[in-house]
């Protein structure tokens, strides 16, 4: 069986290269893809054709992916999370750095110096005065969200000399042993904010998290504090933050989402969304999505998804694998039980998980499966997709 894989944006060769030229089609264009590679393209007025059975991100966030109407669609969201750690913690601290020293603002003033040598020099001893900074040791680093970036950022905080605080409710086993013991828990983001000299946010935008660092947040920031957001603009309530520069409250603002009045500011430093943006980060983020996108065609899989639960079963020798996404409701094994029963086929092995209001299904079935047997198993009422591998 050949695979149609469409692409929206270019996608790293070294991921591509992982997709097997006998059993993989590539294109950027193809009237029935059987899934969808994307980075930044906006999906969301698209029309996807119902030959698609998943659709993968080469990046962490899906904000440019329509994910719910997707799962009623029985198809899965695959991204790539940590794949981009290391680039944004590595810009993260640039910018811990750029705002301890004040280094833009201070470039800035040199470029503009005019005159000879002479004249330089004297206006540089001059105007040093103005962009006096601190050093990171012995300061503290509040972090808000302990994923993969959120643990680098604080472990290299750390080994910075800085003492850091974490806040992550939603902490997973995997990231917490990752996490150095020397990270001190916050009791809230309250307790973390008031604490804190620098505070870097690293969640995904949800309602929860949107305007997560609000007006009453950052009044109980140490005075002169400095904001970090490199995960999603509208975690932070731009108006807040610039009223709190006005004020003076918070002596830095930096961030990767540059707006008219962000950029203009003269307290914020804006970048052009460079987060993700190395060779490394591009390749890594594409090699992991691809091979998660190539087990789920091949074997029925899911890791690193964003709206199916994962889900792995090794293959069972001599057994044809079904593949079953399904809305999380009572009965649902049991009828396909029923159905397999009734054609006299025996589950050789099976896996259900469930995450929220879907679930997943997998079952090697001893020898061939029937025509007509997945016709039948899509009728039952609350599945969304079947798949005979």
């Amino acid at each position: 069986m050949t695979f149609k894989v469409l692409t929206l944006n270019n996608i790293s060769l070294r991921g591509l290269e992982r997709l097997p030229r006998d059993r993989y089609e590539v294109a950027s264009e193809f009237g029935q893809p059987d899934a969808v590679l994307v980075r930044s393209a906006d999906m969301h007025a698209m029309e996807l054709p119902e030959s698609v059975k998943a659709v993968a991100r080469a990046g962490a966030g899906t904000n440019n992916i329509p994910v719910a109407k997707l799962s009623k669609r029985g198809i899965p969201v695959f991204n790539a999370p940590g794949a981009n750690a290391n680039a944004v913690k590595e810009l993260v601290i640039a910018g811990m750095l750029v705002a301890a020293r004040n280094i833009c603002h201070a470039w800035d003033y040199v470029r503009h110096l005019e005159g000879d040598d002479e004249t330089l020099a004297t206006a540089v001893e001059q105007g040093k005065k103005q962009f006096v900074g601190y050093e990171l040791p012995g300061r503290t680093l509040g972090v808000v969200g302990l994923g993969a970036v959120g643990v680098q950022v604080a472990n290299t905080a750390l080994d910075l000399g800085m003492q850091v605080l974490g806040f992550d409710p939603q902490i997973t086993v995997q990231r917490a042993w990752q996490l150095s013991a020397g990270v001190e828990q916050a009791l809230s983001l309250d307790d973390l904010f008031a604490r804190s000299d620098m505070v870097t946010v690293h969640a995904p935008l949800t309602e929860a998290t949107r305007h997560l660092v609000d007006a009453k947040r950052l009044g109980v920031l140490k005075p002169g504090g400095v904001i970090l957001n490199f995960a999603r603009a509208a975690i932070v309530d731009e108006q807040a933050v610039l009223d709190a520069l006005d004020a003076g409250r918070v002596s830095a603002y930096v961030c990767d989402f540059p707006t008219v009045r962000l950029k203009n500011h003269p307290r914020v430093v804006a970048l052009p969304h460079l987060g993700a943006s190395t060779r490394e980060a591009e390749e890594n983020c594409a090699v992991m999505v691809v091979d998660t996108l190539r087990d789920f065609l091949e074997h029925g899989n899911i890791r690193n998804s964003v709206n199916f639960p994962e889900a792995v079963l090794p293959r069972t020798a001599g057994a044809t694998r079904l593949a079953i996404a399904n809305e999380n409701v009572p009965n649902i094994i049991g009828q396909i039980s029923t159905a397999l029963a009734a054609e006299n086929l025996n589950i050789a092995d099976l896996l259900n998980k469930s995450r929220g209001e879907l679930a997943y299904t997998l079952l090697d079935v001893d020898g061939a499966i029937p025509p007509g047997i997945v016709a039948r198993l899509r009728g039952i009422a609350g599945v969304l997709a079947v798949r005979a591998l």
